[in-house]
């Protein structure tokens, strides 16, 4: 039986999704506990592998079991054996050809920035706290650009190893409310920090520190050197996934 688990996360205390030696992640926490339930060995497949200090509210797993328990009572069982900042919001059984990372679908993302002239210490775990005033009316105009397939290279960590820098984001969105300003952004994939890239050359774009207009010569440069800076991680929250399969 292949079982599909949906997961949200509090990513402050972890290395990141992916297993890593000598380091507590949300995948190897995963595996032990699903481990120790289902007394066999179980290893998740993650849909999205979020960095170190990124949350996320639905992503996605699959692993495969022998079990007898019926799949949408795992979460149940799993959720007693999990830390309080990991906790399984879904779990069904999906087709064994069911695999998170091959099939087409569209992940939406959420970096969240504190503009206010002081820290506020109840946002400090999923905020980025940034006290200098922010027109997001420039970040909006600015974030337009991004929208439709491009060659995100200028946005991608020059250490990262793809095929292709090639994605297509279908919608950015740049909301305030009272003093949290939301960027929220849909594509059918991301590069390795990308949205937080994103986050920080809007940010620039909303400061004065670059024009709207420079966001498409940063994107045909295809130079990670011409973007603003990789936003912190702590602002960065996975909303979902959706498949279109």
């Amino acid at each position: 039986m292949r079982v599909c688990l949906t997961v949200a996360y509090d990513g402050t205390n972890y290395h990141g999704w992916q297993v890593q030696p000598n380091a507590i992640t949300i995948e190897s926490v995963l595996n032990q506990a699903l481990s120790d339930l289902l007394k066999e060995e179980i290893t998740v497949t993650g849909a999205s592998r979020t960095d170190a200090g990124v949350h996320s509210l639905g992503n996605v797993a699959v692993f495969d079991t022998d079990t007898k328990i019926p799949a949408e009572k795992i979460s149940y069982a799993l959720n007693q054996r999990l830390p309080e900042d990991i906790v399984v919001q879904e779990s069904k059984e999906v087709p064994s050809s069911f695999h998170p990372r091959h099939c087409n679908s569209r992940k939406t993302y959420e970096y969240r920035i504190l503009n206010r002239t002081f820290r506020d210490p109840t946002k400090r775990l999923d905020t980025y706290f940034y006290h200098h005033n922010i027109d997001i009316d420039r970040m909006k105009k600015a974030a337009q650009y991004l929208v439709g397939e491009h060659d995100f290279k200028s946005f991608c960590s020059i250490h990262a190893v793809v095929e292709t820098t090639v994605r297509t984001i279908y919608a950015i969105d740049v909301e305030r409310e009272h003093d949290v300003i939301g960027i929220r952004i849909t594509g059918n994939g991301f590069l390795y920090n990308m949205v937080r890239i994103i986050a920080g050359t809007l940010i620039q774009a909303g400061c004065g520190m670059i024009e709207p207009e420079d966001v498409k010569e940063i994107l045909e440069a295809k130079d990670r050197s011409m973007a603003g800076p990789t936003a912190p991680a702590c602002g960065l929250t996975m909303i979902g996934i959706t498949f279109l399969d």
